[in-house]
């Protein structure tokens, strides 16, 4: 029994407050919400107590201030913007198959209503309607009869002979692409799934993937810049006052191993994104059907890391960009050795 329940059970008017509040703030009468709105207030005072604490023990910090401002300005602005692209990522959506299908199907209308007005000669062929637009292999697929565009869309991106009941989410009813997976948090399936972040309170995927690196990125940054104004204090101030002196070493430990997380965090991302992988393919490999017979290491989306870096942080426009499985000979070709040539031609590259 929630606590809204017991409230409500007990005499008298004293759960009137708790309504008044539940019905201003609708998000605190979610628990997972709830729990999400905490965990964003306590990550904000986190970043207030360091960074606090900085400007109310070291005095000399005021002083540089005073004689340097724009040093205390460029950490201050990076302060801001740390806490920005926080709530910037945990606002944006992680690009949502029913989303995407939703936009396949308002695709299909306007090319069906397009074609109807133009009055362009189309052929018919077992009840599909066939139409051609040049550079969009999407357009082609979208148009049919005898099954809805998304089902259309998704088969084209498996391998033919694919079964449409071993696509179809369990849980949404819903067909997904390669790379998509269920979140049972988000209670829906998301494209090129990556995991879902708790201090987020969002599902990370195709859509802010992203933003959620340019953030560990800042925050690392954040951490790394904080340590080393801690440090420095310490330093020119170790005998000022003992009580000082430990609240700044028990903040530059527990800062330190959030540095060390981030650290870790950001480099592995960036192998993600220079290999084009997810979180869930890399440590679920075994478990995915697709990816079961590929070898360790071979990265079967990968187009280079040049590539991959350039649709990774040039092509964010399309939250539903999806991409096709490789057929066999093209996994054939990225598991062959590398030679000397390949080294020359920088064949990981491109």
């Amino acid at each position: 029994m929630t606590i809204v329940n017991m409230c409500r059970s007990l005499p008298g008017s004293s759960c009137r407050p708790l309504d008044r509040c539940y019905r201003f703030l609708p998000c605190l009468s979610d628990p997972a919400r709830r729990s999400a709105l905490g965990l964003k207030v306590a990550l904000v005072m986190l970043h207030l107590i360091y960074v606090g604490m900085l400007f109310l023990f070291d005095g000399g910090l005021i002083e540089k201030t005073k004689r340097e401002p724009w040093y205390t300005a460029i950490y201050l602005t990076l302060f801001v913007a740390t806490l920005v692209q926080y709530f910037v990522t945990s606002a944006s959506s992680p690009g949502f198959v029913v989303d995407a299908m939703r936009a396949v199907n308002e695709s299909n209308t306007i090319f069906r209503k397009a074609l109807v007005a133009s009055k362009q000669p189309a052929s018919s062929k077992n009840g599909n309607v066939v139409v051609t637009v040049e550079g969009s292999q999407m357009a082609r697929s979208l148009l049919g009869s005898n099954a809805t565009s998304w089902t259309k869309l998704v088969m084209d991106l498996y391998p033919p002979g694919t079964s449409v009941r071993s696509l179809t989410c369990s849980y949404c009813n819903v067909e997904q692409p390669p790379r998509s997976k269920h979140c049972h948090d988000c209670d829906k399936c998301v494209l090129q799934f990556d995991h879902h972040c708790v201090w987020l309170g969002t599902c990370i995927g195709l859509g802010n993937h992203c933003k959620f690196w340019w953030y560990i990125c800042e925050e690392t940054s954040l951490c790394l810049w904080t340590g080393i104004m801690y440090i420095t204090y310490l330093k020119e101030n170790i005998s000022s006052a003992w009580w000082k002196d430990a609240i700044v070493i028990l903040l530059l430990v527990t800062l330190s191993i959030s540095i060390i997380f981030l650290l870790l965090l950001l480099l592995f991302h960036s192998y993600l994104v220079l290999t084009n992988q997810t979180t869930y393919e890399l440590v679920r490999r075994r478990r995915i059907p697709y990816l079961r017979g590929v070898p360790e290491r071979v990265y079967p989306f990968s187009k280079g890391a040049c590539r991959n870096l350039y649709e990774f942080c040039c092509l964010q426009s399309s939250k539903y960009r999806m991409e096709r499985l490789p057929t066999a000979q093209e996994l054939e070709e990225k598991s062959r050795p590398y030679t000397i040539c390949d080294v020359v031609t920088c064949r990981c590259c491109c």
